[in-house]
């Protein structure tokens, strides 16, 4: 896939519109019960940066970043303000927030993830796109230190241990994360007058599967 290792500017990430979105197809039976199907397994992020324009240098911004990606061909990367860490919005991320694995005394590598619950249901969502610096791991409990402890592929979230924990241990990990996007449209549409009045522009983005 074509990717670029790059985050849209966060100073016009913030204040954007957007969100999950699932796909389900349901089914009407003629006893009027409903059979609902989901056909993606993961949801995918749409936003619209278009709201958080303030300014003539944020539009000259945007179609710099636009340009650069030769609109929908390059993907990148988007920081969710609604959510970019393993843990709440406004904690600090610990080396306990996520389960990402349990040991069986070989296995070294293992996938970044955030699991999302409400009652007794949950949702695992694989986190590909780790922010290099803030990503810490823990092996039943004791923190690794990073380099000597473990290494991460901030293109993948791979994490690699120095030494594979033993079975039953549980690997958990604390990260801040990016989401993989690319713009929803090869078209901007910008008039001036129309920006000065209040009126903004669409910048469609959406999530891609990396």
């Amino acid at each position: 896939m074509s990717f670029h290792e790059v985050r849209f500017p966060t100073n016009l990430s913030f204040g954007s519109v957007g969100g999950p979105e699932r796909r389900t197809e349901i089914v009407t039976l003629v006893n009027g019960f409903e059979e609902r199907n989901s056909l993606w397994a993961h949801s995918r992020r749409r936003y619209d940066a278009g709201v958080a324009l303030r300014s003539l240098r944020d539009v000259e911004a945007v179609l710099a970043f636009f340009e650069a990606r030769r609109g929908q061909l390059f993907g990148f990367r988007w920081k969710d303000w609604a959510d970019f860490r393993s843990c709440a919005p406004d904690e600090v991320p610990q080396a306990h927030d996520q389960i990402i694995g349990t040991g069986d005394g070989t296995a070294r590598t293992f996938a970044l993830q955030k699991t999302y619950s409400s009652g007794a249901e949950s949702y695992v969502r694989p986190v590909t796109k780790p922010v290099a610096g803030t990503v810490t791991v823990a092996v039943s409990g004791t923190a690794l230190a990073p380099g000597a402890g473990f290494s991460l592929d901030a293109t993948t979230g791979l994490v690699t241990l120095a030494v594979a924990p033993a079975a039953g241990a549980e690997v958990t990990a604390g990260f801040e994360f990016d989401v993989p996007v690319r713009f929803d449209t090869d078209r901007i549409q910008i008039s001036m007058a129309s920006f000065q009045a209040g009126e903004v522009p669409s910048v469609p983005v959406m999530e891609v599967r990396v």
